[in-house]
């Protein structure tokens, strides 16, 4: 008879982090099935071990890590399942292995898949999912998981305030690796959600910098819904939750949002950090969004209505 193991549970050879993190993302499930443990067990003993990482690349490692050890428990059937978009599991896992190899292309790092022709994610993602259609689940996952571990390596050799411009998005280098801990995590979390998977929160410390990031966006999300911020008008943004904060977000995109000092603003809207996060990926309703809102609600719902701008498939 199979045990049902929970968080914290002792089970003989898992003190390996990899193996760890997927024995919590499989405990948040509600019915294993049957043989589920066991196969867990045996994938994420055989998974590459992730890497340590350091500073700014940390994040970005982490959300790695955690859609691999999902990956790794994924059955033959999992592998078909449509996820997102229309995706499959391996068309999903392709799609991020070609908006990753726009950074990987950009900083000099080995590219996964077929030669790069197209400088957008939509034209990358139809080619790596051709690319993707002759080779195996595990095939497309290594190549993906090889060119994330080559792009945390090269950066952590890099400033992080150095600009590059895959896809046209021109941000420092830490920011286009915050923007894929974002898209890494939402679609571990789409996946998981399909494959019956409450995955784990990523760590307070990951969290805030991708937080931080999604705030530093707020004006420019605005700008490009074509809503006018106001210039000088600003949002004291309260994000609570593990990773969370305040910050003082000027809607001006000349001035960067930093940690809240007290300067004035005309609205102050609080809600969860995670929640927040996903409104920007995409993953979240506007309309529906749970914040509490002190002061101007009209500029407050233009905020809550274009973050989403940003978000892609």
């Amino acid at each position: 008879m199979e045990r049902h193991y929970g968080h914290g549970d002792e089970i003989p050879g898992t003190t390996d982090p990899l193996t760890r993190l997927s024995l919590d993302v499989l405990a948040e499930t509600a019915a294993p099935p049957p043989g589920a443990v066991d196969r867990l067990l045996s994938a994420a003993r055989s998974a590459r071990r992730p890497v340590a990482a350091a500073g700014f690349t940390a994040p970005f490692a982490g959300r790695v890590a955690a859609m691999d050890a999902l990956l790794a428990s994924a059955t033959r059937a999992d592998w078909s399942q449509k996820i997102v978009e229309g995706w499959t599991l391996q068309e999903l896992v392709a799609h991020l292995a070609a908006t990753d190899s726009l950074v990987a292309c950009a900083i000099d790092a080995p590219v996964a898949g077929p030669p790069l022709t197209a400088n957008d994610v939509l034209g990358r993602t139809a080619d790596m999912i051709a690319y993707t259609g002759g080779r195996t689940p595990q095939e497309t996952r290594a190549e993906w998981r090889a060119q994330a571990e080559a792009i945390r390596a090269r950066a952590a050799e890099m400033d992080p305030g150095t600009p590059i411009t895959p896809g046209g998005m021109s941000f420092a280098l830490s920011d286009h690796l915050l923007a894929r801990m974002l898209e890494t995590w939402l679609h571990t979390v789409d996946a998981a959600a399909v494959l019956g998977v409450s995955l784990p929160l990523p760590v307070a410390a990951h969290i805030h910098p991708t937080a931080d990031f999604c705030a530093r966006l707020i004006p420019w999300t605005m700008l490009l819904s074509g809503v006018d911020g106001g210039g000088a008008r600003a949002v004291r943004l309260t994000l609570t939750g593990p990773g969370g904060g305040v910050w003082h977000v000027p809607l001006d995109v000349q001035v960067v949002a930093r940690p809240d000092d007290g300067a004035p603003a005309e609205v102050e809207i609080a809600c969860d950090v995670v929640d927040f996060c996903f409104l920007l990926g995409g993953r979240r309703a506007p309309d529906e969004f749970p914040a509490t809102i002190t002061g101007d609600a009209g500029l407050a719902r233009d905020v809550l209505h274009c973050a989403p701008v940003l978000s892609g498939p």
